[in-house]
């Protein structure tokens, strides 16, 4: 890892890019590093240790041009690019050479139209999938809210427990996996904050809603409702002074078999969008509303002009069947977040998720405002 004088060094580099233009009325770099050092203990016993390097560099930058103020950041306007890691994690962010490009990118979207509404195709880059994921199916899939214990606070889901095993949450091909193991993913770990090992396991398989995010408490609370489920290592506490909760860690789409290239050639109309701006969804985790800081236009089967205040809203109950075409192993990246909020008193854990580009049918789309 650079060592801090370094890494001031390349914020500042950064940053002088940005700035490059008069056009830039503001720019930031930055970059957040934490390393961990966790114990767990049974009573007096030494149960599990574990050491994470937590990296978050981000960007931004915001153009004005005409009257019409645009913002574009390396990771969102949340968190940055956020990876355990070290100085690959930085590398993989784009860096140096990334706060051209963002200031580059505002300064495009300052002059760009406005994004059209209508019903069209929508391909999401990873970015935004990673929003996508964690509100419309995370939470919801969360055992402890779908047995009530979140609903005064955080909201209550859409999911019953009668769905599991039985019904269709998105389209054939979509595989979504809880995954602590994956390198370098934010929400990676070895043991769970009750000490269970955490394994791979498939929440979602062909479409079909498998069983929940449940750690061993709450699926002893289903199951004494008449419900069995495979408990997953999910309970997780935010420090010393909190009870663990069921929480995500790693939740993934896994890759399909179709290029980036070759889900736009199957676009007559449709938009690309990446990274996220804004969100809003329904205490059911159902309906959702969601905007992205940067969209092009697709046209006839070919990438065409960028748009400013992409947004589109949908229901979680049915647009995960409008997956039309799941991005292969060379477009999946991982993602995360280090401010997921939950629970009473609250709790704010980081969490990772990775996916490819996904391409949805007859969405709603429309331009939001600056």
């Amino acid at each position: 890892m650079p060592g801090l004088a370094q890494l001031l060094d390349l914020l500042r580099a950064e940053e002088a890019a940005m700035r490059g233009d008069g056009r830039i009325v503001h720019a930031m770099a930055s970059m957040r590093i934490e390393d961990v050092h966790e114990c767990l203990f049974a009573g007096a016993r030494l149960a599990a240790e574990q050491r994470f390097r937590f990296v978050e560099p981000n960007l931004e930058a915001t153009a004005a041009v005409g009257g019409e103020f645009q913002t574009r950041t390396l990771g969102g306007r949340y968190n940055g690019f956020a990876r355990q890691g070290g100085s690959e994690v930085i590398a993989a962010a784009g860096m140096p050479g990334a706060g051209a490009r963002i200031a580059r990118e505002a300064i495009e979207l300052a002059q760009a139209p406005q994004c059209p509404d209508g019903v069209m195709d929508l391909l999401l880059m990873p970015d935004q999938m990673m929003l996508q994921i964690h509100e419309s199916i995370g939470h919801p899939l969360e055992l402890d809210r779908i047995l009530g214990d979140e609903r005064n606070f955080a909201g209550g889901s859409f999911v019953t427990l009668d769905m599991f095993g039985s019904y269709r949450y998105g389209a054939p091909g979509l595989h979504v996996s809880f995954d602590p193991g994956v390198p370098g993913e934010l929400g990676g770990y070895a043991c769970d904050d009750e000490g269970m090992p955490a394994e791979r396991s498939f929440l979602i398989r062909d479409g079909w809603l498998l069983r929940p995010l449940g750690s061993a408490l709450s699926v002893a609370r289903a199951a004494a409702l008449g419900y069995r489920f495979a408990p997953v290592a999910n309970a997780r506490a935010s420090g010393w002074h909190r009870a663990p909760i069921d929480r995500m860690a790693n939740l993934n789409v896994e890759p399909g078999d179709a290029s980036l290239e070759q889900m736009v050639s199957e676009v007559e109309r449709g938009v690309l969008m990446r990274t996220n701006a804004s969100w809003s969804i329904d205490d059911q985790r159902d309906k959702f509303q969601f905007g992205c800081e940067r969209g092009r236009m697709i046209e006839g089967g070919r990438l065409t002009h960028p748009v400013r205040n992409p947004v589109y809203r949908g229901r979680s109950a049915t647009f995960w069947r409008s997956l039309a075409r799941i991005g292969d192993r060379s477009g999946f990246e991982v993602h995360g977040t280090p401010f997921c909020g939950k629970g009473e008193p609250g709790q704010v854990v980081r969490v990772g998720h990775a996916a490819p580009p996904c391409l949805f049918r007859a969405v709603e789309v429309f331009g939001g405002e600056s």
